[in-house]
């Protein structure tokens, strides 16, 4: 397909609904957009990788141009989704105004930022220039499809799209398996009825969520989902993983998260334990009768696993454990760590690291951390509030030899690196619910709020936000929900989930940030649930890999593949 047998030409002022052919002008600019990417990859890949392998050295020192790629390619995969929901919608013959809006706008919006420039931040932008393209380069890439899908990117298209989303209008997802719909519609009803009317008040008074809420969701299979049947789970996959977590998130990110420790917990032990493990562990954690917490991060650490320092020493049928661990999630009331320690002080890096399945005794309010060995005191943090944050330090905590993960030391590392694409995966669903909570909040606040005699939603300002905010919270469900498909195919998916996770995790921010403004200074008022939303998206940025250690993993991950797969 190319732009003579399109006929297209550019429109400074296209219909509000495009008077072309929406899907067949888009799958002609996503040529464009994979040459422009192949052109970036190329010049990148001559500057870190000279000898036909990337050097760690040069891509640190190429940082803004490496990590600007991988802005772009996230980009284009994200447009590569978008168009994929819509030839699925159009095959179920749901493809109508708002989706084809949708579409329209959200393809306008990022081919103009790949034309002139994306935001890696708030004060960092990456232009075609920074990644080593010419004027030249940018000239080919507005292709007559690409001119007419920015040009039908107008105000107008995203008032449209704002007055149909204030009017009630939901765009569908259009999951390919009716069973997503219906554990979605099932989730929803238990978040309205046992977590919406309370989150606030939890991220107010700084309260864990309440047990029995926890022990509602394990009797809905939330901490068996992915866990095989013969285990005692769903045996469901990441697909579904990712809808009931969004569903879990819209509500609030705390009862989202709960999922996370279990996620991480059982796969870790379905890929890595023994039999004896498996069966010893698996059953109760899909149950929730054991609730897990992961205990990897150190001071001073932060993304730098390898130089992790705490040491457990093998004695006799016990590892003794000595070291300080931080930002450990829901540690007072957990009843198992995955704990990453280092067996071998002679192995420099990840290979001296192995994994501690470490039991420990449920906490209680008075006395939180009852095991001997072991201490803790909470973390005072802004958001994210429902399991609280902690730090750890063991003095000769003990853990049997036979909880060594897999029963071999040194491969603590190598199983933690198995479970990330599922935690990639789930970090960007989380990010996902946030961000339509966020759109939920700020879309019923502007039908509320009367100003100068009108709602603040048929203001273009605000009814264009929230235009806006949908489009990109659909682009962020679709890129994320890819990404579970290929987990769930067998394909290796860590590039497809480090996007997914970079871009939903913006998307939930910069959501929030639109609503809190669409509050004024009602949205600075604590009172207002924007106020919890805005603090519990910020994290997302940082947590299960920050986005500049995201974008450095993707960038890296991206031209191993298209050197061949060396690295």
């Amino acid at each position: 397909m190319n732009d003579a047998a399109l006929d297209l030409t550019a429109k400074t002022n296209p219909d509000i609904t495009g008077d072309f052919d929406l899907l067949a002008t888009a799958d002609a600019a996503m040529i464009a957009v994979d040459r422009l990417l192949a052109q970036a990859e190329q010049a990148l890949a001559a500057r870190v990788a000279p000898e036909g392998k990337v050097n760690a050295g040069l891509l640190d020192e190429e940082q803004m141009a490496a990590h600007g790629f991988a802005w772009y390619r996230t980009y284009g995969e994200s447009l590569r989704q978008l168009l994929a929901w819509g030839r699925r919608l159009e095959a179920q013959d749901k493809l109508n105004e708002a989706e084809r809006l949708t579409i329209q706008i959200g393809f306008g919006e990022y081919l103009a930022q790949m034309a002139g420039g994306i935001a890696l931040s708030q004060v960092e932008v990456i232009r075609p220039a920074d990644l080593g393209l010419g004027a030249d380069a940018v000239r080919e890439f507005q292709i007559d499809a690409v001119a007419t899908l920015i040009a039908a990117n107008s105000a107008d298209a995203k008032k449209t799209l704002g007055a149909m989303l204030a009017d009630g209008t939901t765009l569908d997802p259009a999951y390919e398996d009716e069973m997503l719909t219906m554990m979605v519609e099932q989730f929803d009803r238990f978040t309205a009825e046992k977590v919406v009317p309370y989150a606030h008040d939890w991220h107010l008074k700084d309260e864990l969520i309440p047990i029995e809420v926890i022990e509602e969701m394990a009797d809905l299979g939330v901490f068996g989902l992915t866990i095989a049947e013969e285990h005692g789970g769903l045996g469901l996959g990441k697909t579904a993983m990712c809808v009931v977590t969004e569903a879990l998130s819209r509500a609030y990110i705390g009862v989202g998260s709960l999922g996370t420790r279990s996620e991480i917990a059982g796969e870790l032990i379905q890929i890595g334990g023994t039999p004896e493990q498996k069966a010893k562990y698996l059953p109760k954690i899909a149950s929730g009768e054991i609730l897990p917490t992961a205990v990897f991060t150190e001071p001073n650490t932060g993304s730098d696993l390898g130089s992790l320092k705490t040491r457990a020493v093998k004695d006799g049928d016990s590892y003794v454990v000595n070291g300080n661990k931080t930002w450990i999630t829901h540690a007072s009331r957990s009843d198992l760590m995955t704990m990453l320690v280092r067996t071998n002080p002679d192995e420099a890096g990840y290979r001296g690291l192995s994994m501690l399945l470490a039991e420990k005794p449920r906490g209680t309010e008075d006395n939180p951390f009852p095991a001997e060995g072991m201490t803790g005191g909470e973390i005072e943090v802004l958001g994210y509030r429902g399991m609280k944050e902690y730090e750890l330090a063991f003095d000769n905590f003990t853990v049997p030899a036979e909880q060594l993960l897999g029963g071999e030391e040194g491969q603590g590392f190598k199983q933690l690196m198995s479970t990330f694409e599922g935690a990639r995966i789930q970090t960007a669903a989380r990010a996902v619910g946030v961000a339509q909570n966020a759109f939920d909040i700020g879309r019923q606040y502007a039908l509320d709020r009367v100003q100068f005699g009108k709602a603040l939603a048929t203001f273009p300002r605000v009814s264009c936000k929230l235009a806006w905010m949908a489009v990109e919270t659909m682009i962020a469900r679709q890129l994320t929900l890819f990404s579970a498909v290929e987990k769930d195919s067998g394909r290796r998916c860590d590039i497809e989930a480090g996007m997914a996770k970079l871009l939903a995790a913006r998307v939930a921010w910069s959501n929030a940030d639109n609503a809190l403004q669409i509050h004024g200074g009602n949205g600075y008022a604590l009172e207002y649930q924007i106020s919890r939303v805005i603090c519990d998206a910020r994290i997302l940025n940082i947590f299960e890999g920050a986005a500049e250690i995201q974008a450095h993993v993707v960038a890296r991950g991206l031209l191993a593949r298209g050197l061949g797969g060396r690295n």
